[in-house]
């Protein structure tokens, strides 16, 4: 479990981030949405430690990250998975070297061991006999199955994604985030998914934050959030027509 308690975040005369309370639950999705600008990255990057709060308190399972000193910052960070956007797998290595590559930086493990973990991981995400491909084989599905992989080499207790859809086709992206909800429940996982697909918050939203001018403007699973009056929300979520009527849908089958 992640708790952030009275966070804010201001760059010079900015203000970013206001006095954001949240918890993200473990074993579960939860996911981050809101406009461009709203804070939702400058929220992510000061609970991985990127940004220093002016205010507030991020707990790691109770460990206060900010306050601790540098080793016990570095264990958690190792305890840190992260998919980003692009998949940002180096391009000059293989698949297997892009999975190897967090546990040749941080595991105390032998090539034969680092190897074996690393066809673990890509045989859990769907992804068999590519070792020795690089990524600009893979198409852009496959790419971010190798990220999600290379994110759980090491076991994390933490995973945070960003914009793990983002590119995809819409049967891609229903797969990716079953794969991501799949992995977070089977172990356990703290996953912290910032998302703009508002598909994936209404199919799978278990845990959601919804971020406005730098506040924490409205908490609640897909459900609240299919009944919600909150009209910023409603407005951010049901921006176009197609997406106005599927909320009409939805709430006449509940």
């Amino acid at each position: 479990m992640i708790e952030v308690i009275g966070l804010s975040k201001r760059f010079g005369d900015t203000r970013v981030l206001t006095d954001i309370t949240a918890t993200f639950a473990k074993g579960v999705v939860n996911q981050v949405i809101g406009k461009s600008g709203s804070g939702k990255s400058v929220l992510a990057k000061c609970i991985v430690g990127l940004h220093r709060p002016d205010q507030g308190r991020v707990l790691y399972d109770g460990r206060p990250f900010h306050e601790l000193d540098m080793a016990d910052k570095r264990t958690i960070r190792q305890e840190i998975g992260m998919l980003f956007q692009s998949a940002a797998l180096f391009d000059s290595m293989t698949v297997l070297d892009n999975v190897m590559f967090p546990l040749r930086m941080f595991a105390s493990m032998t090539v034969a061991e680092m190897e074996k973990r690393a066809r673990f991981c890509l045989e859990r995400v769907n992804i068999v006999d590519k070792d020795a491909l690089f990524p600009a084989e893979l198409s852009g599905g496959m790419q971010k199955r190798v990220g999600i992989a290379r994110a759980i080499a090491m076991n994390p207790k933490y995973l945070f994604c960003d914009e793990p859809n983002s590119g995809l086709d819409p049967q891609t992206s229903i797969l990716i985030d079953e794969l991501i909800k799949e992995i977070t429940e089977e172990y356990g996982t703290t996953t912290i998914v910032i998302t703009h697909d508002m598909n994936s918050v209404i199919e799978t939203g278990q845990n959601i934050l919804f971020l406005h001018t730098g506040r924490c403007w409205w908490t609640g699973d897909r459900n609240a959030l299919l009944a919600s009056d909150n009209e910023e929300l409603k407005a951010f979520v049901f921006a176009s027509e197609l997406m106005r009527q599927a909320r009409k849908g939805l709430l006449g089958q509940a």
